[in-house]
């Protein structure tokens, strides 16, 4: 019997002044995946596909200003972002474990201390949820000193620092469709009001995301890259998050060898812990 590929159609919601694009596939209790900064709902490409194997509902949501939702906000702050995935989530039935990658990160915390009643478990993959001091002595990383420098140029506008930074973000090992997936990055980039919602996410502060971890009921699981280059040491960002957190609910596993984007970069490794967390703790 020939296997019939389920056709994915993208939903819109109305949040506010724009819409939020999102896809559902599979069916089961529900997982939203958040993506990170100059990215789209394509950056869980190779996890989703085997969360929906193994029995969940998955809605991957393009970020405000990213892949098809509308490009212009009046706000780009992890706040604003978590009222959008609260937002589709209650619209989606909820309650739902929320996957957050880097700004996603920072909202997900948010939302899991604005709405305990729709979530039943954060992930925060690289997350930026708290405020970052650069001291002098981080700039003797030079992984740290390269990727600083380039977030720097794109914060100024620059779609090609941006591109350099994901090639730096990255390390050793890239995806197979790196090439395509550059060149959809970089289109996506160039049109109008795309580039202005990048950098008003990288100006954005984790401070109103770092102050919710207090609040946070629901348990947790951080996920770093061991070579990620937005930290001198992944490691200790990880550490620090849980300290912040309600003893005994946090939990931080390291994928050895990745950068900022363990789960395009060792998806088998991340959905693995991913399916670990979810068998604990989603709920139908």
């Amino acid at each position: 019997m020939p296997v019939t590929k389920e056709i994915v159609v993208t939903e819109f919601l109305t949040v506010d002044s724009g819409t939020i694009a999102y896809e559902v596939t599979g069916d089961g209790p529900l997982v939203v995946l958040a993506h990170g900064i100059g990215d789209s709902r394509a950056a869980y490409r190779f996890v989703t596909p085997q969360l929906v194997a193994a029995g969940y509902r998955v809605a991957a949501v393009d970020l405000r200003g990213t892949g098809e939702s509308s490009a212009q906000w009046p706000a780009y702050s992890r706040t604003a972002i978590a009222g959008d995935l609260i937002a589709v989530i209650r619209h989606l039935g909820g309650p739902a474990v929320l996957v957050g990658h880097s700004i996603s990160g920072g909202a997900a915390t948010i939302a899991a201390a604005l709405a305990p009643e729709l979530l039943t478990g954060v992930v925060e993959l690289a997350p930026f949820t708290r405020a970052q001091a650069m001291k002098l002595s981080d700039l003797k990383s030079g992984a740290y000193r390269t990727g600083a420098l380039r977030l720097g140029g794109a914060m100024l506008g620059s779609a090609g620092q941006w591109l350099k930074y994901l090639d730096h973000a990255y390390p050793g090992v890239k995806p197979a469709d790196w090439t395509t997936r550059q060149a959809q990055i970089a289109a996506m980039l160039r049109e109008p009001g795309r580039m202005k919602a990048l950098q008003g996410m990288l100006k954005s502060s984790p401070a109103d995301a770092g102050a919710q971890l207090g609040h946070v009921r629901c348990p947790v699981l951080i996920v770093q890259g061991s070579l990620d280059p937005d930290w001198v040491d992944p490691r200790a960002e990880g550490e620090g998050i849980l300290a912040e957190l309600p003893a005994g609910l946090g939990r931080l596993e390291i994928v050895e060898g990745a950068g900022h984007y363990p789960h395009a970069q060792y998806p088998d490794e991340t959905a693995t812990l991913l399916l670990a967390f979810l068998r604990a703790n989603a709920r139908a």
